[in-house]
């Protein structure tokens, strides 16, 4: 395994990040720890999740009793978690998504609690609020690293210019800052090289980038099950599995070369500027195999400049109406 420092922090994490949000969901508690540990055996040392996964919470309390199995798990990774959407279905205003004291305050505790831990590494705010101000976004945040429950601070499916006023407002206030950012970015979605990887860089702060497989469809499959999120976001990509041109050439293109679609998919995310780790989401044991590969494959001049003829900024997952970034985050 490789691995990058995260943005300006002296924090080391793999290139891969093994993402947790089928855990409890589509993938049981037995195949989850399974997972983990061959994580671990593989030298992956960040593992993410979030709040919402699982059915609200569900996730975060499967990877705490996977801790608590001790064996130096807890200490070998680099655990990340997300505050910020809604926790319960009562209609109140303070339950809404949103970022606010009251709320992040809440989220955070019962976050360690699940996780049976006494502070994440990495704690990310998991939207863009454009109400919240900077003094209640970093107030709060820099309590929670005073405070011990907090070793760094992220962000996910922010904007360029959102992760540039707050990272602003963290140095006016002498604070690191952002260290990471989460986006949605492949092949089929190359939004985010229009401002978020550019004003990453420039911030100093590490792109965490999930989906690298565009939720299956750069794993070379012939067609979407129905129900399966693969299904899914070939809607939301208004891609057709069976009858797409553009990803019939990628599967030859990758046969040429003699590398899996699912490994060059990942290596060319991972040879983009900025990006510091591809977050990979794992339903089953057998989808670690392609890890290995992914990490150390380093795609030639040829077959970058190939991938950037198929995929181009323009032909990729059509942008959704309204501002950045919804427009092209989940």
């Amino acid at each position: 395994m490789n691995y990058s420092y995260l943005g300006d922090s002296n924090l080391k994490v793999s290139r891969i990040c093994l993402g947790t949000m089928h855990f409890g969901r589509v993938t049981s508690e037995a195949d989850a720890f399974r997972i983990m540990d061959r994580a671990l055996d593989l030298g992956i040392n960040m593992f993410d999740t979030a709040n919402v996964y699982g059915n609200r919470g569900g996730t975060e309390e499967i990877i705490g009793r996977w801790l608590a199995q001790g064996g130096g798990r807890r200490e070998r990774i680099v655990l990340a978690t997300k505050g910020y959407g809604r926790m319960s279905d009562l209609e109140w205003p303070n339950e809404e998504n949103g970022f606010s004291a009251y709320r992040l305050h809440r989220h955070l505790a019962d976050s360690l609690r699940r996780l049976q831990t006494d502070h994440v590494d990495l704690y990310q705010v998991h939207h863009f609020d454009r109400h919240v101000t900077g003094e209640e976004f970093w107030g709060t945040l820099e309590a929670f690293v005073q405070r011990g429950d907090v070793r760094y601070v992220g962000s996910s499916n922010f904007p360029g210019w959102g992760l540039t006023k707050f990272q602003m407002l963290a140095r006016q206030r002498g604070f690191l800052g952002l260290v990471s950012e989460q986006t949605q970015y492949n092949l089929l979605n190359r939004a985010p090289e229009l401002e978020v990887l550019p004003a990453a860089a420039a911030m100093g702060i590490g792109v965490l980038a999930y989906m690298p497989l565009a939720g299956g469809l750069l794993t070379g499959r012939q067609r979407a099950i129905a129900g399966t999120r693969t299904a899914q976001v070939e809607a939301e990509y208004a891609q057709d599995l069976a009858h797409s041109p553009q990803l019939e050439a990628y599967s030859r293109l990758c046969r040429i070369i003699g590398e899996t679609e699912a490994a060059v998919a990942i290596a060319w995310v991972l040879s983009r500027p900025a990006v510091t780790s591809a977050i990979v989401g794992i339903r089953t044991l057998d989808h670690m195999d392609i890890l290995e590969r992914a990490v150390t494959l380093e795609l030639d001049e040829e077959t970058l400049a190939r991938l950037d003829e198929l995929f181009n900024i323009n032909s990729g997952r059509p942008l959704k109406p309204g501002p950045a970034p919804e427009a092209y985050s989940w």
